[in-house]
């Protein structure tokens, strides 16, 4: 059996996997400092039974230790119209609510504005992955807008994308 040896670097694995569309969503919770969120495209299901879902952050976020010790979050689902969104929440420090609508969900996290969906979880556990960190939430709550025509923002070879009708 031969051994497999990387032979291709940190941009080359970025640039193939950049051909995975993925959601974006934003990750909120409320700190002792008050209101606090970041912007995450690492996104998924889990379980349905327990109700799961699972998602990353980076190990270099500054706000992602502070929703974690809270030990629970909201998971705000972007919808197309919400590139300003995802672009304010993705920096690192300043006002990230500022402008920004939202309300105190079931468990008291922030539901922004305009999200198409919501998702309220207790965190449930951490795991290493690498530079980032692998979360996994139990659903507690959650909702949809009702809005059958409402379309997510994407994100696909480096850029935000919209989904379009497919024929037939």
């Amino acid at each position: 059996m031969t051994a497999l040896t990387e032979t291709f670097d940190a941009a080359a694995f970025r640039q193939v996997l950049a051909h995975f569309a993925t959601g974006v969503v934003v990750i909120t919770g409320t700190t002792p400092e008050g209101p606090a969120g970041l912007t995450c495209q690492s996104f998924s299901s889990l379980s349905l039974d327990p109700p799961l879902v699972l998602l990353s952050t980076a190990r270099s976020s500054s706000t992602w230790p502070r929703i974690a010790a809270t030990g629970r979050f909201a998971v705000n689902v972007l919808g197309a119209d919400q590139r300003d969104v995802s672009a304010r929440f993705a920096v690192s420090g300043g006002d990230k609510f500022a402008g920004q609508g939202f309300r105190a969900g079931a468990l008291g996290n922030p539901l922004l504005d305009g999200a198409i969906a919501h998702v309220e979880c207790d965190l449930e556990a951490v795991h290493d992955g690498g530079d980032h960190h692998i979360v996994v939430g139990r659903v507690r709550a959650l909702e949809a807008q009702g809005l059958d025509d409402a379309a997510p923002l994407l994100y696909f070879r480096s850029a935000y994308r919209a989904l379009a009708p497919t024929a037939g």
